[in-house]
C-alpha cells in the first residue's frame, strides 16, 4: 500500500535528495543540483519566506515494498499574492506512474486546503522565481544553474491530474559569434555620437557603486509595475557579494546618461558547467575543485539574469546601444560560444519582443501550472503586463 512519509530526520532529508538520482539514472542531460541549494529552501535560517510566516511540508512517497518512488513539497508563501489564496508545490520527482503522482498531488491539495488555500501552483519554488520554477515542456538538454529539469512524462502527470497552464516561461538563446541585426548598429550609432551617454562593464573593485546603480534601475523599471516590489540596497549588496566569486566583469553592463544610471544588462557564466562535476556536493574538496575549474576549465555559455531600462528611456534604442557595447567586448574575447537568457513569462510581451529582436531562437519552454480546488470556478491565465 502506498504511503506518504513526512521528511523530518536527517536520514529523510538525504532520502529526499536521493530520489532524484534514481529518477534520472541514465539521463546524460540531468545535472544534479547542489544538495545545499535545495536544503536551504527548507532552512528557516536561510529562507526569509519561512521567517515571514510561510509554512511547508515535505514528503517521500513509498510504494508497497517501502521503496522511495517519489517526493514532493507543499508550501504556503505569505508573500505570494494571487486573486485567490494560492499555495505552491515543488521539488516534485516521480517514477512514470500516474497513480503515484496523483497520490502526492492529493496530499498536497488536502494540506493546502486545510490552510485556507483555494488553488495550488506548481512546480514552483518556496521563494523567488529565479530558481526551481516551472515544468520543462520543451528543450530537454542540460539545464542552466537553478533551472528545473524533468523527464517529458511529467507533463502528462500534471495535465492528466487537471493542472492548467497559468503561464509559459520562454527561454531564448543565440550564438555569441553571430552578427547582430543591423538595427542594433543603427541605434548604437545615435547614442555613441552623443557624449552624454556612456556604457561600461562592472568593476569588482567598485561594487558599492554598482549596488546603488542596480537598485535604482531595478526600482524604477519594476517596482510598482505589474505587482513588482522594491529592492533595498542591502538586499542587492548581499546578492552582489554572493555573485562576486563567479562574476565575469566583461558580461555585466550599465548605461548612463549624464552619469545617471538608466539601463543594465546582468549576465553570469553558466555555473552548471562547473557544478555538473560535483554530484550535488559542495564541501571543501568540491570548492577547491570549483576554483580549479573556474581558472583552468572551460565554460562556454553565459546566462542572462536580468535586463532593464528605466521607463523614461524605454523604446528609444538604449537596449541596442547597451547590447552592442557589450558585444564589442564579449565577441572578440571568443571565451563564450553560447548565450541563453533566463525565462521570460509570456505575460510580458514587451520583454519577449526585446529578446526576439536580438536574433535569438526559443531554446526552452517551461510551464507554471495552476490547479483550482473548486473545479467549477473559471480558470484565468496570468494577467498580461
Amino acid at each position: 500500500m502506498m504511503r506518504m512519509h513526512e521528511v523530518k530526520t536527517e536520514a529523510d532529508k538525504r532520502a529526499f535528495l536521493e530520489v532524484a538520482v534514481a529518477i534520472y539514472a541514465g539521463d546524460p542531460n540531468w545535472i544534479r543540483p547542489l544538495d545545499k541549494d535545495i536544503e536551504e529552501v527548507f532552512d528557516p535560517a536561510k529562507n526569509k519566506f519561512i521567517k515571514r510566516g510561510g509554512e511547508y511540508i515535505r514528503w517521500l512517497l513509498q510504494d508497497d515494498a517501502g521503496r522511495n518512488v517519489g517526493r514532493i513539497a507543499a508550501f504556503v508563501n505569505k508573500q505570494y499574492k494571487n486573486e485567490q489564496p494560492t499555495g505552491g508545490i515543488g521539488f516534485f520527482e516521480c517514477d512514470d506512474n500516474y497513480e503515484h503522482a496523483a497520490f502526492m498531488f492529493d496530499h498536497c491539495r488536502e494540506w493546502l486546503q486545510a490552510r485556507g488555500m483555494e488553488a495550488m501552483d506548481g512546480p514552483i519554488n518556496f521563494g523567488e522565481r529565479d530558481k526551481w520554477w516551472g515544468l520543462l515542456t520543451d528543450g530537454f538538454y542540460a539545464p542552466l544553474y537553478g533551472m528545473n529539469y524533468n523527464p517529458p512524462y511529467y507533463v502528462t502527470l500534471f495535465e492528466r491530474y487537471g493542472f492548467q497552464t497559468y503561464f509559459n516561461q520562454v527561454c531564448f538563446a543565440l550564438k555569441v559569434k553571430n552578427r547582430l541585426d543591423e538595427k542594433f548598429y543603427e541605434r548604437h550609432a545615435i547614442f555613441a555620437a552623443n557624449p552624454e551617454y556612456s556604457a561600461r562593464h562592472i568593476e569588482k573593485s567598485k561594487l558599492d557603486k554598482y549596488v546603488k546603480d542596480f537598485t535604482y534601475i531595478y526600482n524604477k523599471a519594476w517596482a510598482g509595475h505589474g505587482g513588482g516590489k522594491s529592492l533595498e540596497e542591502k538586499t542587492v549588496a548581499k546578492m552582489f557579494k554572493t555573485m562576486k566569486p563567479v562574476m565575469d566583469e566583461d558580461i555585466i553592463w550599465f548605461v548612463y546618461h549624464k552619469e545617471q544610471p538608466i539601463a543594465m544588462w546582468v549576465n553570469l557564466p553558466d555555473l552548471n558547467q562547473y557544478f555538473r562535476h560535483m554530484n550535488g556536493k559542495f564541501g571543501l574538496m568540491q570548492k577547491l575543485y570549483f576554483l580549479w575549474l573556474k581558472s583552468f576549465g572551460k565554460c562556454n555559455r553565459f546566462v542572462g539574469i536580468i535586463f532593464g531600462v528605466i521607463p523614461e528611456y524605454q523604446g528609444k534604442g538604449i537596449d541596442g546601444y547597451m547590447i552592442l557595447e557589450g558585444a564589442r567586448v564579449i565577441q572578440p574575447m571568443a571565451k563564450y560560444e553560447d548565450y541563453e537568457m533566463q525565462w521570460i513569462g509570456d505575460f510580458n510581451p514587451k520583454m519577449i519582443n526585446i529578446a526576439e529582436n536580438l536574433g535569438t531562437t526559443r531554446s526552452r519552454n517551461l510551464i507554471t501550472y495552476r490547479y483550482l480546488f473548486d473545479r467549477s470556478k473559471e480558470f484565468k491565465r496570468h494577467r498580461m503586463l
